[in-house]
């Protein structure tokens, strides 16, 4: 997406911190976005929403995939060259 960022991720340890993972996301890539483009494009806060149980996962990520084609970038998903690693895309084959 062009103006925003999703990102649909699982702690791997019981300390896992999101606050942490968001801080070293964002420092790692303002990083290497200011050698390339200048500025980088992140915002100081962000949207974080932690999944319940009674939530589906796979809507959820399929809702995130689906994003670029109801902002009318594409006419689907598959087309948008920053949807992660192809073999996510398998999980809507």
């Amino acid at each position: 997406m062009p103006d925003h960022l999703h990102v649909l991720l699982q702690g791997d340890k019981p300390n896992a911190s999101l606050p942490d993972f968001v801080r070293n996301f964002k420092q790692r890539s303002a990083y290497a976005f200011r050698q390339h483009a200048g500025d980088p494009p992140w915002q100081r806060s962000y949207y974080d929403h932690v999944l319940r149980k009674d939530e589906n996962i796979r809507e959820i990520a399929r809702y995130i995939f689906e994003n670029p084609v109801r902002k009318g970038l594409i006419g689907d998903f598959r087309e948008f060259p920053f949807s992660g690693p192809p073999e996510s895309l398998n999980l809507f084959a």
